[in-house]
């Protein structure tokens, strides 16, 4: 189903309905790509409901209720096991490695098809595409050109959750289509578990998911330095679209305007 599915999402930014009313990871793509919890492609159906969920770069999910501050905050605090501010590749390592184990459920030193299977469908099910209960006008729109380049165009994502490219229309070819985890992610991967194994065997090993952490600590220290801070983390396309609407909403209410409602401006 899966394999059968994914394929007819290539354009889209991600759909999804995860379970539970007032969860703040409930959310799904409406009419124009909308995220959101109304129905069809009304777009007075429309309300903004982005998840506020950060994955980490190993794979975990930090969720936090809507208006809380991103969680990418409350990974980093974990992981930087010192509290210095600092988060070296070591405690880099140890970070993954202790969710290696929370994944690996019955203990034999490896993730094996189901575990990986359970973490897609009931440790971070954010990644996975959604769409059982999609109405007539729901999903996917190719003129949305299908989320954040991290090739060096500049992103944009709309309070209504489309993403876009400022003053491009349809995605060229040959762009980067962020999906799945990359949302929620410092860095691009889709499924940042399964990446992990480089043999292609279907089986997760310790030592292949702390190469894992090695390259992608390398590819967050732009500058060499040994360490990773919080505030020279790149931001995540949905921690970023959940700013410029905080930011929308704040210019409407400085204008006396409503801070919310109805799609954002062109």
């Amino acid at each position: 189903m899966r394999a059968a599915v994914l394929p007819l999402l290539a354009g889209a930014v991600l759909l999804a309905a995860c379970a539970g009313d007032g969860d703040p990871t409930q959310y799904r793509e409406v009419g124009h790509g909308g995220f959101g919890r109304g129905g069809g492609g009304d777009p007075a159906a429309r309300r903004p409901g982005l998840p506020n969920v950060f994955i980490s770069p190993a794979g975990k999910p930090y969720r936090a209720a809507a208006g809380d501050p991103y969680p990418v905050a409350a990974w980093f605090a974990a992981a930087d096991a010192d509290h210095d501010g600092r988060l070296t590749l070591s405690e880099f390592r140890q970070d993954a490695e202790a969710f290696f184990h929370e994944l690996d459920t019955n203990h034999d030193g490896l993730i094996d098809g189901f575990e990986g299977q359970a973490y897609e469908q009931k440790v971070a099910p954010e990644i996975l595409p959604r769409v059982e209960g999609l109405a007539a006008g729901e999903g996917m729109d190719l003129s949305l050109g299908g989320g954040r380049d991290r090739g060096g165009g500049q992103p944009v994502i709309g309070s209504n959750g489309a993403a876009r490219r400022a003053g491009a229309g349809r995605q060229a070819a040959g762009d980067h289509i962020t999906q799945g985890a990359g949302l929620f992610s410092l860095l691009n991967e889709p499924e940042p578990v399964t990446a992990a194994d480089t043999s292609f065997d279907g089986k997760i090993t310790l030592k292949e998911f702390l190469a894992a952490a090695d390259r992608r600590f390398a590819a967050l220290d732009t500058k060499g330095q040994g360490y990773l801070t919080l505030a020279g983390l790149p931001k995540t396309p949905v921690q970023e679209a959940m700013e410029r609407e905080a930011a929308r909403r704040a210019k409407a209410r400085a204008k006396g305007g409503p801070a919310a409602g109805g799609p954002p401006p062109p």
